[in-house]
């Protein structure tokens, strides 16, 4: 392909603007005239979802079988970005072998409740974390000429009303929370592209927002890859263009290329904000194609132990009370449907066809335990009715083992995209399987699955738990490699898990109102709340357990006095103590001692995985720049340190702060501001119900609408939930929820904006019959006559579309 711009200065306006819509679904434009190339784009990001066009159906369904890896959610828990960069990298290669110029993830958006169906495709609610490993999957992926898209940008913290719902979010949590992993990701690993969210940032959609998408994205961070729309989230296409949107994607078969050259024809948008747009496109296209290689060779396969070793890495003993590694010899009960059918990754767009799938049960086998099964409980609640008898017979083969491995977990009808939990219990049958086993049995260890965290009402009483999250296509071996000793565990909590849904920070305020979800609990999610509240949690952020302990010793800083453009080394000595080998995550995190505006207790500012032999001592250094001291100053739109002493404190877990030091940092004086008056509730961490009047000061400007004004008129950006105050729209509305079952198609089906019923049917629900449904909700005559003329034709491409998604 030519250079970029030399190509830019040869096309029409019309050319320049077609190539910022996407060919189709899963293609960019080639134009042949130039030598353009088209490329393809797929879902990730734990695995490749590239649609398989010898099968009929959608992607989702019928995708080429790739290698999956385990979830964001698992990996983050490695606080490993090199193994995560090695995951990468294989991404990488299964890319090139089927010809995809773009891997969509990773996801970095901040777990800031636990009822976020998506949750297991995040990494963290803390944002170092999340970036630190978002840049190193980034890394992998790219190193291999294959581009990643950083998503969804930004403040998309749960499903329920996704595409129509505003985060309403004061610019300190923003910036020090839910845009800091993105910051990071972007200035270490230079993505290729960023996918906006489909919801509104405070008031203005993702993929219309100039504040995120220029003033910060590109102006302060420097990105200058391109800006794709998550497939749908285009609502206006004009104003998006204007503020920062490159691409649109899906095609909008032409719609969105018209309204551009219109804009520019009547003087609405600048010829140069083409230029710019389509430039980023050809940029990327370029990329793409100079990284492909042709007839590229690559067995999945070959990849099924780094996937293992990935799992194992990652997985996390959060209990054991000496019955792990578990002894060979007696026979052991192995309980419940997930040992034989594991649940190893998210549904929705992430879903990946496995190449092969290994089961804990059949891999337990191989590692010679002399191991008994029984179901224990039905996977669906649809056969709820069976799971009495299952409990019996599981709780009968516990009593005659010298050991129980109950595997149980969140099922796929618990957590998905397109909706979020309703609570935070476990399947009721798994609660009621683990009473009757530990009545039977006294050796009960428990396998959990899931992507999330649960209530735990059995903790106390079991002997062992093993948190295998969603472990990909190997994580059956790696539970097998982890009980039986052959791999020590490693991980860690990427997140808290509270003792209950009550505790939580966001209870009161998730998921929001129709129009709208306020983060009232500002900076103050996952540990930030935990500590700042002082309640009791059931595992804190970064706890983990290992078959062998360490010894921290001998924490020195570089410094004692630095200003605050300086750059601080930490330095401190991990030993392994124990009689094998095995790895710590070192965490590290800063505590502003004497802040005038509140500020978490402490904040995770650095951490590093040490791999130790029994014995065996090594020294880790982390670096400290002005970042890891300062907060968000909204007085003056930039990041600032107020002159004090800072606490130094490295750990095992944000729990368990093992050695700690102190350093006087000096800054430049600045406007701060004063909170202690309006905003009271932050000081003290007091904030699941956080008054309005403290809120709307730390706003600094009024709180939106919480529900659409029945005055105004029912247009493209509206759903049949927010129509069905209207006559017939409420009809409609309980026709869906009837028909529809529960679950992610009824999400789609009640709160997918009007306009993507346009843009994400390549033309099929024509912006014609979707002016005659605005017609019928509101309640104007003429709209069923409209939509019915339109019918023939809408039936002709349906054909076509299928071939497509």
């Amino acid at each position: 392909m030519k250079d970029p711009k030399e190509i830019l200065s040869q096309m029409t306006l019309e050319e320049k603007a077609a190539m910022c819509d996407g060919a189709d679904f899963w293609h960019l434009k080639g134009m042949e005239k130039y030598g353009i190339p088209s490329i393809t784009v797929c879902d990730g990001p734990h695995g490749l979802r590239k649609k398989d066009y010898s099968k009929k159906g959608s992607s989702l369904s019928c995708s080429v079988p790739a290698i999956s890896f385990p979830t964001a959610a698992t990996t983050a828990c490695s606080w490993d970005p090199e193994l995560v960069y090695e995951m990468g990298t294989a991404l990488g290669k299964k890319c090139l072998k089927e010809e995809v110029g773009v891997l969509l993830g990773p996801g970095v958006n901040m777990k800031r409740s636990p009822l976020c169906g998506r949750n297991f495709e995040y990494f963290s609610e803390d944002p170092v974390l999340a970036g630190e490993l978002a840049a190193g999957l980034i890394n992998g992926v790219q190193s291999m000429g294959v581009g990643t898209s950083l998503k969804h940008f930004a403040a998309n913290s749960q499903e329920t009303r996704r595409m129509t719902c505003d985060s309403v979010v004061d610019e300190r949590a923003l910036r020090e929370i839910y845009l800091t992993a993105f910051e990071i990701a972007v200035k270490k690993a230079k993505p290729w592209t960023v996918m906006n969210s489909y919801n509104k940032i405070n008031g203005a959609h993702g993929s219309e927002n100039k504040h995120t998408q220029i003033e910060i994205l590109r102006d302060e961070w420097g990105f200058d890859g391109v800006v794709v729309s998550d497939w749908g989230a285009v609502n206006n296409r004009v104003l998006g263009f204007k503020n920062g949107n490159d691409l649109e994607m899906p095609s909008s078969t032409g719609s969105g290329t018209r309204k551009i050259v219109e804009a520019v024809k009547n003087g609405e948008l600048d010829e140069a904000v083409v230029n710019e747009r389509a430039l980023n496109v050809l940029n990327l296209i370029k990329k793409a194609a100079d990284g492909a290689k042709k007839d590229y060779q690559y067995n999945d396969l070959d990849d099924q132990p780094l996937a293992r070793k990935i799992a194992a890495q990652s997985m996390v003993l959060l209990k054991n009370n000496g019955i792990l590694p578990l002894k060979k010899g007696g026979k052991v009960a192995v309980i419940g449907e997930l040992a034989r059918t594991p649940r190893y990754q998210g549904a929705g767009s992430s879903h990946i066809v496995p190449t092969k799938l290994d089961n804990a049960l059949e891999e337990l086998k191989k590692e010679g335990y002399d191991v008994e099964f029984a179901q224990g409980y039905e996977l669906s609640e649809k056969k709820a009715k069976k799971n009495a008898a299952h409990i019996s017979e599981a709780a009968a083969l516990a009593a005659k083992c010298e050991a129980a491995l109950v595997f149980i977990g969140l099922t796929d009808e618990y957590e998905a995209e397109g909706y979020d939990r309703q609570r935070m219990d476990l399947p009721a049958a798994h609660n009621e399987l683990v009473s009757a086993i530990l009545k039977a049995n006294k050796n009960v260890i428990i396998v959990l699955a899931g992507g999330s965290p649960v209530e735990m009402p059995w903790n106390d009483e079991v002997s062992a738990i093993l948190h295998s999250y969603l472990g990909g296509q190997a994580g059956g071996g790696a539970v097998a490699d982890l009980i039986s000793g052959k791999v020590n565990p490693s991980g860690k909590l990427a997140e808290t898990y509270p003792m209950s849904y009550d505790d939580t920070p966001a209870r009161n305020n998730f998921p929001g109102n129709p129009a709208s979800v306020e983060y009232r609990e500002s900076v103050y999610i996952g540990y930030r709340y935990y500590d700042k509240a002082n309640k009791a949690v059931r595992y804190p952020f970064g706890f983990g357990l290992s078959y062998t302990t360490f010894e921290y010793s001998d924490l020195k800083l570089d410094k004692n006095e630095m200003d605050e453009n300086d750059t601080l080394t930490v330095s401190f000595k991990v030993k392994n103590t124990g009689a094998v080998a095995g790895a710590e995550v070192a965490q590290l995190y800063v505590a502003d001692k004497e802040s005038t505006v509140f500020r978490p207790v402490k904040e995770l500012k650095g951490f590093k995985k040490v791999w130790l032999e029994p014995g065996e001592t090594k020294e880790v250094s982390i670096e400290l720049s002005k970042r890891a001291f300062a907060f968000f100053n909204v007085n003056i739109n930039d990041w600032c340190v107020e002159s004090g002493d800072f606490e130094i404190l490295v750990g095992a877990s944000s729990a368990d702060i093992r050695l700690s030091a102190s350093v006087n940092v000096k800054a430049q004086p600045v406007d701060i501001p004063d909170y202690s008056k309006t905003a009271p509730a932050y000081y003290t961490g007091d904030v699941q119900s956080v008054p309005d009047d403290q809120y709307v000061a730390l706003l600094g400007r009024e709180l939106p609408p919480k529900v659409k004004s029945k005055d105004l008129p029912i247009d493209l950006s509206d759903n049949f939930e927010n129509a069905s105050h209207t006559k017939n729209g409420k009809k409609l509305y309980n026709l869906l929820v009837k028909v529809v079952p529960a679950g992610m198609a009824r999400a789609i089906a009640v709160e997918t904006p009007f306009r993507d019923f346009i843009s994400m049917s390549g033309g099929v629900f024509s912006e014609t019959i979707a002016e005659g449904l605005l017609k019928i909700l509101n309640g104007e005559k003429g709209g069923v006559r409209q939509i019915l003329k339109c019918i023939p034709k809408a039936i002709k491409g349906v054909g076509p579309l299928l071939k497509t998604i």
